[in-house]
């Protein structure tokens, strides 16, 4: 049985161990590459921090020694240079330099070269959520499943605006572009629970847009982890449907407790007297469908105006049945 990615349902909740968030400078160094990283930090810091009070210092030296005051008269013949001075402070800075430049441009060309044993995972970025489908085609929402010592190579696409993946333990980042696939690798090299945000600004809840990374010890432990209950899908628990597609494409932008977020509390929504910009309309079945599908037509009063909320031209029927026997549900309306 074939389904697109946002078709699929999201996996139970998964139980992991607390968060490893490094010391006061640094995120714990999670991935291949990350020690590297740091080292190249702290050595440029140093170099420049070493230099910086060098030249300060020098330079209220000689501003204080040879201050102009009366009575002093200026050495004649005056120095004009001094050749082994002069080579010292060219050399040495002109070493230092060229090392920089070869240690972050190798860095960089390390990040970028993808090994060939590297698994794919697909990366999908929206307004505010991540979706990730691994290679047995079994797909999370907002949790990255890894297995530890196992490149992997990222596949990126984004649905609306500009995102940008960053995982800081493993010191890399790379921007998920509209109308292009973008690209970048992690080798994981410590079993753990870690955090992946957004670092480019995308909407009005830009900062909830993070998710998950767990790092597994074995395969076994990350497929037991992303697995999806195909019995329970074959049974067709319409609420326990419609409640998985909305944690998948849904909780970014819209509550169901009553509280308003990007969108409308979604628990308010059937069986109310909606307040729109063209007037009133009840918020039934058909008016549920049409907001998933044509999200312009109808906009809630107090939103942005067009909406800003993507048309899931995706879903077939059954799934936009799930979701709608799921809002009722949640409003205790029949």
């Amino acid at each position: 049985m074939n389904f697109s990615l946002f078709n699929l349902l999201a996996q139970p909740d998964i139980e992991h161990p607390p968060y490893e968030w490094g010391d006061y400078f640094f995120p714990v160094q999670a991935a291949e590459g990350a020690a590297e990283n740091d080292f190249i930090y702290w050595a440029i810091l140093w170099i420049s921090a070493v230099f910086f009070v060098l030249i300060v210092a020098f330079m209220m030296y000689f501003a204080w020694v040879y201050r102009r005051r009366p009575g002093h008269e200026k050495p004649l013949p005056s120095p004009s240079h001094n050749t082994t001075l002069e080579i010292l402070w060219s050399v040495i800075p002109s070493i230092l330099l060229v090392w920089m430049f070869y240690a972050g441009a190798n860095g960089y060309f390390q990040s970028r070269i993808i090994p060939e044993s590297a698994e794919e995972i697909w990366v999908t970025a929206q307004q505010f959520n991540w979706a990730f489908t691994y290679p047995d085609g079994d797909s999370t929402a907002n949790e990255l499943h890894l297995v530890v010592n196992r490149p992997v190579k990222f596949k990126m696409e984004s649905r609306d605006v500009l995102h940008s993946l960053f995982i800081p333990a493993f010191r890399q980042k790379q921007d998920v572009v509209p109308g292009r696939y973008t690209y970048t690798w992690v080798r994981p090299t410590r079993v753990g629970t870690y955090r992946l945000y957004c670092t480019e600004y995308c909407g009005d809840n830009h900062s909830l847009m993070y998710a998950n990374v767990i790092v597994h010890a074995s395969e076994e432990a990350r497929k037991e982890a992303t697995k999806w209950d195909w019995d329970l899908f074959a049974q067709t628990d319409p609420v326990k449907n419609g409640e998985r597609i909305y944690q998948l494409n849904c909780a970014g932008c819209h509550r169901v407790d009553g509280v308003r977020s990007t969108g409308p509390p979604l628990n308010e929504v059937y069986g109310t007297e909606r307040s729109l910009l063209s007037g009133t309309r009840l918020g039934d079945e058909n008016y549920i469908r049409e907001s998933i599908r044509e999200p312009n037509k109808e906009i809630v009063s107090g939103f942005t105006s067009p909406s800003q909320m993507p048309a899931f031209i995706q879903f077939n029927d059954d799934q936009l049945n799930w979701i709608v026997i799921y809002l009722k549900s949640l409003s205790g309306k029949e």
